[in-house]
């Protein structure tokens, strides 16, 4: 079949948004261990689904969440419409198992989706491919329904035409859940194992129909397929592959990373308590800019729907930072350019990263306090410099900048009494 895949502008509205919000919000939320909490725990259909009744998320407020987003500079928010457990997260008419038959008794994507219209940030979706709780998906589980394979993939597909259809203009799709070369899949085919085709090509081929704009990301951990528009890097920067789980090469120019605002996992833990601090969190987004990535950084809500603290506090100063150099990630395109320390140093290597604007303008991001004060940015090959103008975004103030050599290296100085504390951008215009 021929593929579609996400219109040009659709695409280009992901690449220059570069920053969302992730969420992990469902019963695992109650459990308050872990996302996988039914596996983790081994749990029956019977054991876990009671925990339905018990969802109130009495502090929800849709509006609290979209303008945190906004605070916190994130263009889009992709949140889970059915985790691995099941449980759907919105008013589906395929299932009962579902939000709006708990006391919580509401559909909180309709809530988001006006929230999100109201603040000038997009709504995307969480798709699990793999079920724990549906009667077709696990062999033990169909034995006792009398079902087949093809009555979940029927569901599955059902399920995006239904988020495709009726919250409007979607920004992702972040698709999880099948991972064919790693331990879930092979070791736990039990409970993680497909027993068929997913028959992806249909399901991305109905979303690209349906939702032009919008873009999918597989987080499989391989390869993109014809589809997908999005190579994903989970928990980790492209080509870096720090975790052992991002071992695919770079083939498609737009790209993601996502990484949890917490340590443990991405839904509600009740025994996380650390919290990865700004500067980690900054640097994986100017970093992932610089790599061409786009940053979802995820919250997991406590089972009353409230984001816990640390996360808002973190999220805040990132918005604060952003105000003053968001000009150097949003709209931008992985760097061109070399930056090398005076003095030679190769420890310094990971002390800089640089992104490229529309207009051709270089940044140039200082990510840590060992970034010395002055420092060779190298063109690309092939650009020469006759006139150079650099600008610190902090104060928007000059600072010096001199060509050297034939015209391709460039000494920039910054001031350490100008830098911000963080992450100090400079805007290079070379002409």
């Amino acid at each position: 079949m021929a593929f579609k895949q996400a219109s040009p502008d659709g695409l280009k509205r992901y690449q220059d948004d570069r920053f969302g919000m992730f969420v992990h919000w469902g019963l695992y939320s109650l459990v308050g261990a872990h996302e996988w909490a039914m596996f983790r725990d081994r749990r029956s259909v019977a054991d876990y689904e009671v925990l339905a009744n018990r969802f109130e998320g009495e502090e929800f407020d849709a509006d609290a969440w979209v303008r945190l987003a906004a605070d916190a500079g994130q263009r889009f928010i992709t949140i889970t419409s059915r985790h691995h457990d099941g449980f759907s997260m919105y008013d589906t008419a395929l299932s009962d198992y579902k939000v709006t038959k708990t006391p919580f008794g509401r559909d909180p994507m309709v809530e988001l989706r006006a929230a999100c219209d109201r603040h000038g940030v997009r709504l995307g979706f969480y798709v699990s491919l793999l079920d724990w709780h549906h009667p077709a998906y696990r062999a033990a589980l169909r034995e006792r329904s009398g079902l087949a394979w093809e009555d979940y993939v029927g569901f599955l597909h059902g399920q995006v035409e239904e988020l495709s259809t009726q919250y409007g203009d979607v920004a992702e799709y972040w698709i999880d859940g099948y991972w064919p070369a790693e331990w879930a899949t092979n070791r736990e085919k039990n409970w993680f194992g497909p027993s068929g085709d997913f028959q992806l090509p249909e399901l991305y081929d109905k979303i690209h129909t349906l939702q032009p704009n919008a873009v999918i990301m597989h987080n499989h951990h391989a390869a993109p397929q014809p589809g997908e528009d999005v190579q994903g890097f989970e928990g980790d920067l492209p080509g870096e592959n720090t975790n052992e789980i991002n071992v695919t090469p770079l083939t498609l120019e737009a790209r993601e990373t996502c990484q949890t605002t917490s340590t443990i996992a991405y839904g509600f833990h009740k025994d996380d308590h650390k919290y990865r601090d700004v500067r980690e969190l900054l640097t994986m987004l100017v970093r992932g800019a610089g790599s061409g990535a786009t940053f979802l950084l995820n919250v997991g809500p406590t089972p009353q729907g409230t984001i816990p603290l640390p996360a808002q506090q973190n999220l805040r100063a990132m918005g604060d930072w952003l105000s003053r150099n968001g000009e150097g990630i949003y709209q931008t395109r992985a760097g061109q350019l070399q930056v090398a320390d005076i003095d030679g140093r190769d420890s310094l290597r990971h002390a800089f990263t640089s992104t490229v604007g529309a207009d051709g303008a270089h940044y140039v991001h200082l990510l840590n306090g060992d970034a010395p004060t002055s420092f060779f940015v190298d063109l690309p090959e092939g650009q020469h410099a006759r006139d150079v103008e650099a600008t610190l975004l902090t104060d928007a103030g000059p600072v010096p900048a001199k060509i050297l050599g034939d015209g391709d290296t460039i000494s920039v100085t910054v001031p350490a009494e100008r830098r911000e504390a963080l992450i100090s951008t400079v805007r290079l215009r070379v002409r």
